[in-house]
């Protein structure tokens, strides 16, 4: 990194602590190693001496305050994913990741498209649903299975068979490189089955629909949100299911965060949005780095 690269850094820093203090938010700092995680299909961990894991997110321990009464929470993590590498990837990096009580899905949207107007571009984001995004850019409708394999066709996807593998193939290939390419753009309700963590809902046409958004600049993913999934007991089976996908594709399974759900039965998780985004890509775009090593 150099020196502009670290001034600019603290500035960002600064002006994104501003950003949430201003409206409310407490900093808290939660540990980075635990017994416990949360078990997601195609992240796969650190894992210490000790037996802890490195997180991957600090979601944990964050929904575990919010249970606790904590209010909005905002924090500044080190985050640790394995087997990740590449111009956008690092297996270490900074996640600036939010909660706040009593925002929905679109509340969630609103803040996330003020923090973007405040740190880096000052149009308002353009907003688009993951079905307007596949039938623009990739030639079909999301939620028809038999539209997904045809258009999948067409690009090198393997022998994979799963709707949900195809449309992830499709939308790194075809619809992400050209998202984000005037102004800062927020994709919403993705399908119902791609977001274990987030409340579902049904979209204008009655299809099941996860309450989840990301935000994409010049076709870089910065960040990831979701209208926060409250029911413990469907939590519980969605990860659960998600443990047995790891089984399925010859990984692991992972322990489960069973404090946090016995937490989200008693008291209870508050109906929140939360979202995750992505410090060193964000810095990435504002000083018009090439990778994420440059600003690292």
């Amino acid at each position: 990194m150099n020196p502009s690269h670290l001034r600019a850094k603290s500035e960002l820093l600064d002006q994104l602590r501003a950003f949430f203090q201003s409206r409310g938010f407490t900093e808290v700092a939660t540990p980075i190693a635990s017994v416990e995680v949360i078990p997601e299909r195609h992240i796969e961990l650190f894992r210490t001496t000790a037996g802890d894991y490195l997180q991957a997110s600090p979601e944990m321990a964050m929904k575990r305050l919010l249970c606790l009464g904590a209010g909005p929470i905002f924090q500044f993590a080190k985050a640790f994913r394995a087997e990740e590498r590449g111009p956008l990837h690092s297996p270490e990096f900074t996640m600036l990741e939010w909660y706040r009580p009593g925002h929905d899905l679109h509340a969630g949207i609103d803040l996330l498209d003020e923090l973007v107007q405040a740190t880096l571009a000052p149009l308002p984001c353009k907003r688009t649903s993951y079905r307007e995004a596949f039938v623009e850019h990739a030639g079909c409708d999301p939620f028809d299975a038999d539209a997904v394999r045809a258009a999948a066709a067409c690009i090198e996807a393997g022998d994979i068979d799963q709707t949900d593998e195809l449309l992830n193939q499709l939308l790194a290939k075809r619809v992400e490189p050209q998202l984000g390419a005037e102004r800062p753009e927020i994709l919403y309700h993705y399908p119902a089955t791609q977001s274990a963590l987030a409340e579902t809902a049904a979209d204008d046409r009655g299809a099941a629909v996860a309450e989840r958004f990301e935000l994409y600049y010049r076709g870089v993913e910065l960040a990831n949100g979701y209208h926060e999934l409250t029911d413990a007991a469907v939590l519980r089976r969605r990860l659960e299911e998600a443990n047995q996908g790891r089984i399925a594709d010859g990984r692991d399974a992972l322990p489960m965060p069973e404090e946090m759900l016995r937490l989200m039965q008693e008291p209870g998780l508050p109906a929140c949005a939360g979202v995750a985004l992505g410090v060193d890509r964000l810095l990435m775009l504002r000083v018009g780095a090439g990778s994420i090593d440059e600003v690292l």
